[in-house]
């Protein structure tokens, strides 16, 4: 660990309100997009199958440019490339707003991933570097509340602008942001020390390859059914392919795209595995709730944003309380806090009933936006405590990257499973619809075609119910399950002014 003392630096408030609004900006756009997607396919004139890749492409264009942020901020400087990626974000973004076909918004969408994948990276390295190591918990605090809640506002937001003006306002708002946050960034920031450094072509394609392949499998799979279809086949042996060998040319290799030392910190590593299955339990429950609450409750956009609300006061409170108590309380405790209150809201939505006003979806969701703020807190500092400052921009971008993934996994996963589970639940539920059953209509015993369809709604109705109970007593499972990984953990309180945790 670097003992080199901390120089303060000046206009630390005004970088960090810079740098937090271009995260926000670019964290808002990875969900804000998808209520206005029946809009944009009207206006687009595009197919039902084919609006999703507005939704893929940037997910893919991210996920591939995330890793390639340390390199770049080595060749140019943090504040170059900081002011490069906002300013192709937000001009990417007025041209997604300006689009007149899906060929247009799908190549715009592109570019505004390939510019917006170093922004949540460079904003967790610049305020791990802008704040001494006693002040990392409160700034990750910060940095955590805007990664956080920026997908539960998304949808709120994006249903609001969609409902009020049009869709091309989901795009639009990221005008004034982006330029509030160039000139703050190009005003008060100060340039970086930059460092030659060859880039390893040969990783970065293996490296492309697998999470290129990977994101297109976990999109199309659930429409293609899997693995009976060639095309997902041939995406999970391009993902194997990239992966292994890239794994084989950073083990064996002298130029490697990542350097193989930043994997023996056991800090960081430990850190990879909780963010990727946090990842799993912030986005997925995400991804369910809205199609749950407008399909089966009857609740509108706006009043599912409404609900979906107090998740994010729940986040921010835990922000606030956990960025103090670093480095007073044993992180273990605050991770374990986080995961059981986020096991208790999930078991909580498994007793959910059909019939049941809004109080329930609020107060599990404030305790669940709590647990995860707890956790993620914790995890954030603790995995860059003894990292090198030089390995800080190539660990926060795979630090983002592994986060992405677990979410792409996470959303496939309980997609499928809502699937198949609803399938499962119809056949066991229609199997009880015999002329016996005496708690059928007399109409329906006798085979009346609108009775049997009557009862087919509601048994297909309480099929997905119980497919969503399923799914959420899944993701309480994957959450108690990561408790025993806290026995991994070693907390050494360091003494002195500048305490911080650390592993040992």
């Amino acid at each position: 660990m670097s003992t080199t003392e901390f120089k303060p630096v000046p206009h630390r408030g005004l970088i960090t309100l810079s740098i937090m609004l271009a995260t926000i900006m670019q964290v808002l756009d990875t969900t804000i997009a998808n209520v206005a997607l029946p809009s944009m396919q009207g206006s687009l004139g595009a197919a039902q199958d084919t609006i999703t890749w507005v939704l893929t492409s940037y997910i893919v264009a991210a996920a591939i440019a995330t890793p390639i942020t340390g390199w770049f901020a080595d060749r140019i400087g943090i504040k170059r490339l900081f002011l490069i990626c906002i300013a192709g974000f937000t001009l990417a973004s007025m041209l997604c707003g300006l689009s007149g076909s899906l060929m247009q918004m799908v190549g715009f969408r592109i570019l505004q991933g390939l510019f917006g994948a170093a922004l949540v990276p460079l904003s967790q390295t610049v305020l791990l570097n802008i704040n001494p190591k006693e002040r990392h918990g409160q700034a990750m605090a910060l940095w955590g509340a805007g990664i956080m809640v920026g997908p539960i506002i998304g949808p709120t937001l994006g249903g609001w602008l969609t409902d009020s003006f049009n869709w091309r306002w989901v795009f639009f708002i990221n005008l004034p942001v982006g330029i509030v946050a160039f000139t703050g960034i190009f005003i008060f920031m100060r340039e970086g020390a930059t460092r030659s450094r060859k880039f390893d072509f040969f990783g970065f394609a293996f490296l492309s390859l697998g999470i290129g392949a990977l994101q297109m499998m976990l999109d199309r799979g659930e429409q293609n059914d899997w693995f009976s279809s060639p095309e997902v086949l041939i995406e999970a042996a391009l993902t194997l392919i990239g992966f292994w060998v890239f794994a084989i040319h950073m083990a064996t290799s002298k130029l490697t795209f990542l350097d193989p030392h930043i994997f023996k910190d056991r800090n960081f590593v430990t850190g990879l595995v909780f963010i990727f299955i946090i990842g799993i339990i912030l986005l997925a429950t995400m991804a369910l709730l809205p199609p749950m609450l407008q399909n089966l409750y009857g609740y509108p956009v706006i009043t599912t944003g409404v609900i979906l609300a107090p998740r994010g006061v729940g986040t921010m409170v835990a922000m606030i309380l956990v960025g103090r108590l670093m480095g007073k309380v044993d992180p273990r405790l605050l991770i374990l806090l986080g995961l059981s209150a986020t096991s208790w809201s999930l078991y909580e939505m498994t007793t959910w009933a059909p019939q049941m006003g809004s109080t329930p979806f609020m107060i599990t969701g404030v305790v669940q936006g709590f647990g995860l703020g707890f956790v993620f807190v914790p995890l954030s500092t603790i995995a860059f405590a003894t990292l090198p400052p030089h390995w800080r921009t190539d660990a926060a971008s795979l630090f983002s990257l592994v986060r992405n993934l677990g979410s792409s996994i996470g959303v496939s996963i309980v997609a499928t499973l809502l699937s198949q589970n609803t399938q499962i639940n119809h056949q066991v539920l229609a199997g009880h619809v015999t002329p016996f059953n005496p708690a059928l209509p007399a109409e329906a015993a006798m085979g009346s075609l609108s009775s049997l369809q009557a009862i087919d709604n509601v048994i297909t109705r309480d099929a997905m119910f119980i497919a969503y109970l399923d799914d959420f007593k899944f993701m309480m499972y994957v959450t108690l399950a990561t408790i025993p990984l806290l026995l991994v953990l070693r907390y050494r309180p360091q003494k002195g002014p500048a305490q911080h945790v650390a592993l040992e």
